[in-house]
């Protein structure tokens, strides 16, 4: 199957309105052409708003898959849905939950990345789609997408060939890693 880095996309932090308040977010991301350096904490031009949620070593780099983008037109009909919508920085084909697992490495541009948890939702992706059934939808959904780790850092582009090489054979994966988080969390988890 055919692996491939579909777009980058950067944000940085902005003060969005939340109901009665104002919420600091970096959920919103737009796709950057060329080529994008990938540092040990983020890509190039992208920023995180709440390091004790996101960024960080472990959550360094968010990816998402480009199939799931046809799901949440069918559940979401009235939105644009472009690559970065879910606040990913990577948006990729043939790179699922149910195909990957934690501590595999992704090899991509001139970049090294490990596998290392499912994004679990928080209230800004409810901002972000203005929707506050959204992170229900999102745990219902199984479609997570997954941190990444920067072990080289390097660059990347659009269009770039990716490889994923397998760290072990337990079969667990991100998607089971979801599921069990989702549960604990008392979520329905996926229909």
């Amino acid at each position: 199957m055919l692996m491939r880095l579909i777009s980058v996309n950067v944000g940085t932090p902005r003060t969005v309105p939340a109901g009665d308040r104002q919420v600091l977010t970096a959920i919103v991301k737009a796709p950057v052409a060329g080529p994008v350096g990938v540092k040990t904490l983020n890509v190039d031009g992208d920023r995180q708003a709440d390091l004790r949620v996101h960024g960080g070593p472990a959550k360094a780099v968010y990816l998402y898959p480009h199939e799931h983008y046809a799901f949440w037109r069918g559940e979401l009909p009235d939105m644009e849905l472009t690559p970065g919508a879910f606040g990913e920085n990577l948006t990729t084909e043939g790179v699922l939950e149910t195909r990957v697992s934690p501590g595999d490495r992704v090899e991509l541009g001139t970049a090294v990345f490990r596998v290392t948890t499912p994004r679990m939702p928080c209230f800004k992706l409810g901002i972000r789609f203005g929707r506050a059934d959204m992170v229900k939808r999102f745990w219902q959904s199984g479609r997570c997408g997954l941190y990444l780790a920067v072990e080289r850092e390097g660059q990347i582009q659009a269009g770039d060939e990716i490889r994923v090489v397998r760290a072990s054979a337990d079969g667990r994966t991100i998607a089971d890693a979801f599921l069990a988080r989702a549960r604990a969390k008392g979520e329905q988890g996926p229909l």
